[in-house]
């Protein structure tokens, strides 16, 4: 729904990353990233807390840097990327903390399981570049428990404890570009 006083912001794609990392034999952890996402943003003017944000991330483009562990990620086991293509975030409020930080509280759903998640937004700032393109920068970190949204599945460990936990951290960087 555009709205002829609302500013439209899209993601700069070639500036912006939406990864992940999930401890592995609850040792170490395993980085992932999401290659394709995209997001439609309305602000009022350039006021970014009564932001309307839809943002769609494209399981199939799930990269660990291990074709056999994507592969699984991408089976039913966990993204089931057959029948779920996307999985999707809608921003409800943005609360301000002070003039960097804020908290995102919206609604992300995985595999048609939608849960309210919280996210901790830290604001680098709006600029313009060398070719005049508006831009606004985020920092977005959050934690949310997978099996929360239906992905179970899981290994126990001989000494105890599980081969994947179930708290995975999401970290993002994004760059806004203000849409003409």
């Amino acid at each position: 729904m555009e709205n002829t006083l609302k500013t439209k912001w899209g993601i700069d794609p070639t500036h912006s990353e939406v990864s992940f990392k999930v401890k592995h034999l609850m040792i170490t952890n395993v980085k992932g990233v999401f290659k394709n996402f995209n997001a439609s943003i309305y602000t009022s003017g350039d006021n970014f807390i009564t932001s309307e944000i839809d943002l769609r991330i494209n399981t199939e483009s799930v990269d660990t840097g291990v074709a056999d562990r994507d592969a699984h990620l991408k089976s039913a086991d966990f993204f089931d990327v057959e029948n779920f293509a996307d999985m999707h975030f809608i921003g409800s409020s943005l609360e301000k903390i002070d003039d960097e930080s804020y908290t995102l509280y919206g609604d992300l759903t995985i595999k048609d399981v939608t849960k309210q998640v919280k996210l901790d937004v830290e604001f680098g700032g709006v600029m313009k570049d060398p070719w005049g393109n508006e831009k606004a920068g985020y920092s977005i970190n959050g934690k949310i428990n997978r099996k929360d949204f239906g992905l179970t599945w899981n290994a126990a460990l001989e000494a105890g404890g599980v081969l994947v936990s179930d708290d995975v951290k999401i970290s993002c960087e994004v760059q806004l570009i203000k849409q003409a």
